[in-house]
């Protein structure tokens, strides 16, 4: 991921697009501290699947300040940070649209047999393991939650 990200940035210093190379900066700013931090309690550096969470951590602090900058009549600004959320999505894995999550948690679901609320964590943890990234769990617990409501 970290050579996908750096291969962006040299592209976008190349055609001189000066937004999307500071945003790609931050990215790598942000993926550097993570590293700092691991190599100071001992570890190599970070794995894509933790570049991934700050990532989508950079993603959620952009959609809250959209928010608060369209509350704020700061419509340039709003416009702004959704730029970003666009370039910083390019790297996370593809999101499930509603019907493909539902049909995830069909499986999940059916795969291993799961027949009440009881189940609940047992669906929750196949579909973390089986798609990581690729869904907002909290609807999709909504979804499961709902199946298991039928049976």
């Amino acid at each position: 991921m970290r050579e996908r990200i750096d291969a962006a940035l040299q592209g976008a210093v190349e055609s001189n697009d000066k937004h999307r190379a500071a945003t790609l900066r931050l990215l790598l700013a942000a993926i550097q501290d993570r590293d700092a931090r691991a190599r100071a309690s001992g570890r190599d550096g970070v794995a894509d699947a933790e570049i991934e969470q700050v990532l989508q951590k950079m993603v959620q602090q952009r959609s809250a300040s959209i928010r608060d900058f369209e509350e704020a009549g700061q419509l340039d600004l709003a416009e702004q940070e959704r730029e970003e959320v666009e370039i910083i999505r390019e790297f996370l894995p593809k999101q499930f649209d509603d019907v493909a999550m539902k049909e995830a948690c069909e499986d999940v679901v059916r795969d291993i047999n799961a027949s009440g609320l009881r189940d609940m964590g047992r669906c929750m943890a196949a579909l973390k393991q089986r798609y990581p990234g690729q869904m907002d769990f909290v609807r999709a617990s909504c979804v499961v939650k709902d199946l298991l409501r039928l049976d």
